[in-house]
């Protein structure tokens, strides 16, 4: 199954944008030009200078790109922010639109609902969930709901206190999943999507195993699974997900790494291919993608094996709108590498091309004019 941006754009070029941490080599956020058909890549250059533009989310009407600003001092407050953006579909370039204090530090991950009028944000640093309207240009209103996590776990260095590392809203709109790893938890929120305002569903949240350190969550496109990649023990969880009442529940927990690995590790992005055949998940360390099967009736995962990706630190990678590429993010050799990725196996082919971007963190498609 191919999402509805997939076929708007299956036949023209992309827009990708590369979402970074502003370090020695960069200064914001990057964008190139991508032709499937072919596999060419046309360096567009610098689209936005911003600070730590680790994470960034398109509208679905191919006008607005939004942007954390990793951070913990904005303007003097102890907050992080996020930014709004116009795009030219034609250059790459940013205009920016405004910005808005997260009321949190080093907010990291963000969401648009999907009636494009709420978008989502969660900070890592303190632990919260922020929501904002959209307004008809673009821009961001003040906040609808502000829902600080509260608690903490077993590992005496990463959860001592909430740490909210992603969100992702439900197929129907009615949800919105965070993925906190300080709790060792995935919280559900409500979503109002008339006044775009969050509460606590009923139960709450669902707890995984202690010490795991959930970081990234994904839904399957059958709308009955959804898989969370734990960061600190190395592990994806699989749930069911009853989509009328907002439940997940456990039905597996399996290692990204391979039996023989004795180093250290933790994971980062984790992602559902579009057909729904196959998981991918990034292993930081071992710097590899790790490859796992999804049983179409169950939705447990059956290892496939593990493609290097050939850099250091794989942060997040991304599949094209096509499905035919993935594009991996690693921050720490300051580079994208390209794979070919096999409709029938989920295996993974290097292309041969390697872009220089600086700590790239987070990559975006967008259908180009």
């Amino acid at each position: 199954m191919l999402l509805p941006a997939v076929l708007m754009g299956a036949k023209g070029d992309y827009l990708v944008y590369f979402g970074t941490y502003t370090r020695d080599k960069s200064k914001g956020i990057y964008a190139y030009r991508f032709q499937p058909a072919t596999g060419n890549l046309e360096p567009l250059g610098l689209a936005a200078e911003t600070v730590n533009p680790s994470f960034l989310t398109i509208h679905q009407n191919r006008k607005y790109l939004y942007a954390v600003g990793e951070t913990g001092n904005y303007e003097g407050q102890k907050s992080g922010l996020v930014s709004a953006y116009s795009m030219d579909l034609k250059t790459g370039k940013l205009t920016l639109l405004n910005k808005k204090a997260t009321r949190g530090t080093s907010p990291c991950h963000l969401a648009v609902d999907k009636t494009g009028k709420t978008l989502i944000v969660v900070n890592y640093g303190t632990g919260s969930t922020i929501a904002y309207p959209i307004q008809p240009d673009g821009s961001l209103g003040e906040a609808t709901s502000f829902i600080e996590h509260s608690g903490s776990s077993v590992n005496p260095k990463r959860q001592q206190g909430p740490h909210a590392h992603s969100v992702n809203i439900s197929d129907d709109n009615r949800f919105a999943v965070v993925a906190d790893l300080g709790l060792d938890q995935v919280l559900v929120f409500r979503l109002d999507a008339a006044s775009g305002k969050l509460s606590p569903n009923n139960p709450p949240a669902v707890k995984v195993n202690s010490g795991a350190g959930p970081r990234h969550f994904n839904f399957h496109p059958n709308g009955r699974n959804a898989y969370v990649i734990n960061e600190l023990q190395s592990t994806v969880t699989a749930f069911s997900w009853d989509g009328a009442r907002g439940v997940l529940t456990e039905i597996q927990t399996i290692s990204t790494l391979p039996k023989d690995f004795t180093g250290d590790n933790t994971t980062a992005e984790i992602r559902v291919h579009p057909s729904g055949k196959f998981l991918y998940g990034s292993n930081r360390g071992h710097n590899s993608l790790a490859i796992f099967a999804i049983d179409p009736a169950k939705g447990t995962l059956t290892p496939v094996g593990h493609q290097p990706t050939q850099g250091q630190i794989p942060r997040n990678f991304n599949f094209d709108p096509t499905g035919a590429y993935v594009f991996a993010a690693n921050q720490n050799s300051d580079s994208v590498v390209v794979f070919k990725l096999d409709q029938q196996t989920g295996r993974l082919t290097p292309t041969g091309q390697v872009l220089e971007i600086g700590a790239p963190v987070c990559v975006r498609f967008v259908a180009a004019d």
